[in-house]
């Protein structure tokens, strides 16, 4: 397995060089996110290089871009709460609004000190979701910030960290899958505790001892096209819609990246919905039979 990840190192910067940039996020945080909701827990410093969310006993925090985005390679860094985090969630997520939104999910749940972090995904199109694959890390995510990124285009959504792609959910609408195409989303954010679930089925509470808690962003990145008044950025009348540097609209896992999306999946994937017969006794969900 080292000898793999060695040999594909050059693989994961190929996987990171996408195309460039349509909309071009600024490097300050202030200009990207507005703070939604904490009560001064969410902070934006260093001049809007960083961006912090706490979690106390009383409250978590949040944020959300300032923008709704319509396809887009979206990267962020995160570092996250050390120590026991047992109890507590740190979220960062694509939604639209209504009953019947989509929504791209990256979700960490945290753990006690010296037990890995769970990091888990899901895909809710037109309102429905039960699409989670949970994964391990392979380094620590607390120790140092790390590179989380979903490329979302008309035809597949590719989950990656560090440029590894850990998950792929391709549009199967001619098999009667919904896809997330027609819905703006937004980006959000928020560290709030959830141990009533997401330590050990909840039987492992937050030990607020501990708090604050606290989980750390930088460098965001959104090569996207943005909705602003009904209309998208990368409209068939821009220029920039149609020029050879947007690969990532059409972008695809190629064999070197597929390779790579197998072996963080035979070695660090902990649970997968497609291969849960138990909770799926009709028969697994069609986009898990469907090559």
């Amino acid at each position: 397995m080292a000898s793999m990840a060695s040999s594909s190192a050059p693989l994961i910067l190929l996987v990171l060089l996408l195309g460039s940039i349509m909309v071009a996020s600024a490097a300050n945080l202030n200009q990207d996110f507005d703070i939604t909701w904490g009560d001064g827990r969410a902070n934006i410093i260093n001049n809007g290089e960083l961006l912090t969310l706490s979690l106390d006993k009383t409250s978590g925090s949040g944020f959300q871009s300032k923008n709704e985005y319509l396809f887009g390679k979206i990267d962020m860094q995160l570092k996250l709460v050390p120590g026991n985090s047992a109890g507590t969630v740190t979220a960062y997520y694509l939604s639209s609004k209504g009953s019947t939104w989509d929504e791209i999910d990256f979700e960490f749940l945290g753990n006690l000190s010296g037990d890995p972090y769970i990091l888990h995904t899901n895909v809710f199109s037109q309102g429905k979701g039960n699409r989670e694959q949970q994964f391990y890390l392979w380094f620590d995510p607390t120790a140092d910030f790390h590179t989380y990124s979903i490329l979302w285009n008309p035809q597949r959504i590719i989950f990656s960290v560090d440029g590894t792609p850990i998950r792929e959910f391709k549009n199967l609408e001619s098999n009667g899958v919904p896809f997330p195409k027609n819905q703006p989303m937004r980006i959000y954010s928020s560290l709030w505790n959830a141990d009533d679930w997401a330590t050990r089925g909840g039987l492992v509470k937050t030990d607020w001892t501990q708090a604050p808690f606290t989980a750390s962003y930088r460098n965001f990145n959104a090569n996207a096209c943005v909705w602003t008044s009904g209309a998208s950025s990368c409209g068939s009348n821009s220029p920039s819609a149609t020029s050879s540097n947007n690969a990532w609209l059409s972008q695809e896992l190629d064999s070197a990246s597929q390779q790579r999306l197998q072996w963080a999946q035979k070695n660090y994937m902990i649970y997968n919905y497609c291969t849960d017969t138990k909770r799926f006794p009709q028969g697994l969900p069609t986009e898990c039979t469907t090559s």
